[in-house]
Order: structure tokens, then C-alpha cells, then sequence
């Protein structure tokens, strides 16, 4: 992955970090957007933003940054947030990092650090979508399963033996065995420690 194929979101009140950040991340490649408040970017973004990260002021006037990042985190943005303050403390690096920040960075920005962590940011969030689009092509399939199947598929997910699963179905262990190997086969998994992965995937998903 090439730095232009990646937006940088900046957000900060004081023009002249602005206009740092940006040219420092113009000449390294990237891409930005740049916004002076919280709220005008709450306007302009998109869940559809593509790959990209947030780089925000921990104080700014109304919104400020935790605020923004915790408001992201709520609305199931997986959109990754590096946070920068001028007065930074030990109760608001935790709070960032509660929310999932990738770091938590003291003005003046060490320029070094700063490009590190956008390029964790662009791994962490390459994974979650991968993840995403692992977990939508696995619900689309699960679509494909007999009503008896969801229930063993179930079953075996929540840990119940071949055994507990015929009893509790009134079935014989050998008809177990075979929806489980039709479940696995229209999902596309080819082991039940995948096959439970990729269903815990989907409850995280829905339940986001």
C-alpha cells in the first residue's frame, strides 16, 4: 500500500499546525483533509472515507478530540485516530487509549513518531477491513444453510459435543456429523476453530 492511496484527516483550531501537518504530510505522500473543529468534520465524513486516519487535537473549542474519538467508536467507524495535545497528562492518554487510540502524541510532534503511527493506522485498519469483508462474504453464505443446519451450526459454535447435539435435535450422531460438513462446506471453512472465529465475527459485527 502507497501513502497516497491513504487520507490523513486533520483536525486542529491553531492555523499554523494545520498548515505544518499538512505540508509535512503532502512532501511524505499522503493525502489530507484538513479541518479547524470537530463538527465540521462530523459533517464531511463518510463511513465509505476509504483507507484512512484521524489525526486530532485532544483541546479544541466545542467537540474537542476525545470527545470526536469516543463519538467515532459509537457510531462503529472503524476509522483508526491518532491523538495530539499541547498539554498532555496521564488521565487523558488513558482515555485515548481506552477509546482505541494508536498514540497519543505531545506537541511539538515528533515528526518520526507522528509517520509511525499513520503507518500502524493504515496496517490496523487494512486488517479491520479485511476482517469486514471476511465477516460480509461469511453472512452472505450463512444465508445458504437449512434451518436444521443453523441449529447445529449453533450447537457446535457454542461448544456442544456430537453427542449433546443429537440428543438435544432427537437426530443420530452420524446425521450430526453431516450437516456439519454441509455447514462447513457452503461456509467455506475447513475447520471448526475457523468456523467459530468467523461466527464470533459476525456477532461482533452485529452487535457493534
Amino acid at each position: 500500500m502507497t501513502a497516497i492511496e491513504h487520507t490523513v484527516f486533520i483536525i486542529d483550531d491553531d492555523p499554523s499546525v494545520r498548515d505544518a501537518l499538512g505540508l509535512l504530510l503532502g512532501v511524505s505522500g499522503y493525502r489530507t483533509m484538513i479541518f479547524g473543529d470537530a463538527e465540521s468534520f462530523r459533517r464531511a465524513f463518510s463511513q465509505d472515507s476509504g483507507k484512512a486516519c484521524l489525526l486530532v487535537d485532544i483541546r479544541m473549542p466545542g467537540m474537542d478530540g476525545l470527545a470526536l474519538q469516543k463519538w467515532l467508536l459509537q457510531s462503529g467507524a472503524s476509522l483508526p485516530v491518532i491523538v495530539m495535545t499541547g498539554h498532555g497528562n496521564v488521565d487523558s492518554a488513558r482515555e485515548a487509549f481506552r477509546a482505541h487510540a494508536i498514540d497519543f502524541l505531545e506537541k511539538p510532534i515528533n515528526q518520526h513518531r507522528l509517520l509511525a503511527a499513520i503507518e500502524e493506522a493504515m496496517a490496523r485498519q487494512s486488517i479491520i477491513q479485511q476482517e469486514h469483508e471476511r465477516n460480509a462474504v461469511f453472512t452472505e453464505l450463512s444465508r445458504t444453510l437449512t434451518p436444521r443446519e443453523k441449529e447445529v451450526m449453533a450447537m457446535v459454535v457454542s461448544g456442544r459435543h456430537n453427542r449433546e447435539i443429537a440428543e438435544s435435535l432427537d437426530i443420530s450422531s452420524r446425521t450430526v456429523e453431516v450437516h456439519k460438513a454441509r455447514v462447513m462446506q457452503k461456509l467455506k471453512v475447513d475447520s471448526i476453530a475457523q468456523l467459530v472465529r468467523m461466527s464470533l465475527g459476525v456477532s461482533s459485527d452485529k452487535e457493534a
